[in-house]
């Protein structure tokens, strides 16, 4: 798709594409920022078309493949391209229901696939070094909370929804309202994942420990108050007493990384992330790994396999007496 010129004025849009943003403006009422994306969706559209001598609803799903993928040869992200597909698609949509077209050409017309980035991991000394880190001038109570966390994202692979979603203890509340809980004599934590899915996920010594060492702390009052309403029910609650939200784990997280001196900020995710490719690079087991993660689809555990690579082959380079002898494919 030919580029314009740096200056020059967009291409004049035909009667049926304003006609078509004029019904986006007032029966769609949408907002100005997407109308003017919109236009300029259609000037592009336009203008790729100019040269070709064919108006608007004279092109073909051919003629929209073919600058979909110009669009991509000129650098154009994957996300990108989608979103002008779908500014093209609304249009002739449109245009159809105005018995303007006989066949939608943007119909089945689809951006390239986006390439899926590998998850974000720590190295094992990292994780460990995070999940051992101590903060001695914190108050105890937070302390223990925080470092409670740690062990239940790392060492049990918790998303940050099923950790906030803990509770003390099993209750028939707690089930009917899709909460999970700790069996700490059983050394377990039950939670509700994604698609209404419970799952068991086996809790380490390390674990355990920390959540006990929670457990001590939480009954005591935070910095001398205690909390005028302490959540009975929630296993991680906040200052003021209320189940602590998944936006304040993400906070402390990245405060307790950057105070463990790690290079990188530390979500919640990563931690996920760490604990699947630790659990990979030891065992190989990946139908294990997806019944832990509570995956529905072993395509979604798959992509730990590909980090799991990268992690081999970085060891390779380092290790290996031929590695630095080898040279890129033709």
């Amino acid at each position: 798709m030919a580029r314009r010129a740096p200056g020059a004025a967009p291409p004049a849009l035909p009667a049926e594409a304003l006609a078509y943003l004029e019904h986006a403006r007032v029966q769609k009422r949408l907002a100005e920022r997407t109308l003017q994306l919109y236009t300029q969706d259609l000037q592009r559209l336009q203008a790729a078309a100019q040269p070709l001598g064919l108006p608007l609803l004279a092109l073909t799903s051919a003629h929209l493949r073919r600058f979909a993928a110009q669009l991509h040869a000129s650098g154009r992200s994957a996300r990108g391209i989608a979103l002008i597909l779908s500014g093209w698609r609304g249009f002739y949509t449109w245009a159809a229901r105005q018995g303007l077209l006989e066949r939608n050409p943007a119909q089945g017309v689809r951006a390239p696939k986006a390439p899926r980035p590998l998850p974000k991991a720590l190295a094992v000394d990292e994780a460990v070094h995070l999940a051992e880190h101590c903060e001695p001038q914190a108050d105890p109570w937070e302390e223990a909370r925080d470092a409670a966390m740690v062990e239940l994202l790392y060492g049990c692979g918790l998303r940050v929804g099923e950790l906030v979603g803990l509770d003390v203890a099993a209750s028939s509340a707690a089930h009917r309202q899709g909460r999970g809980w700790l069996d700490l004599d059983g050394a377990e934590a039950h939670v509700l994942g994604k698609g209404g899915r419970r799952r068991s996920v086996p809790m380490g010594p390390p674990a355990v420990r920390a959540v006990q060492a929670w457990l001590v702390q939480r009954a005591r009052p935070f910095g001398g108050v205690r909390a005028l309403r302490l959540d009975a029910d929630a296993l991680f609650v906040g200052v003021r007493g209320a189940r602590i939200t998944a936006h304040m784990v993400w906070l402390r997280l990245r405060q307790r990384s950057a105070a463990a001196s790690l290079s990188t900020p530390v979500h919640p995710h990563m931690l996920r992330h760490s604990f699947a490719s630790h659990l990979l690079q030891s065992s190989q087991d990946l139908r294990a790994v997806q019944e832990l993660l509570g995956h529905a689809s072993i395509t979604t555990t798959q992509a730990y396999t590909r980090l799991d690579f990268q992690h081999l082959a970085q060891v390779y380079d380092q290790a290996h007496p031929r590695a630095k002898r080898r040279t890129p494919k033709d």
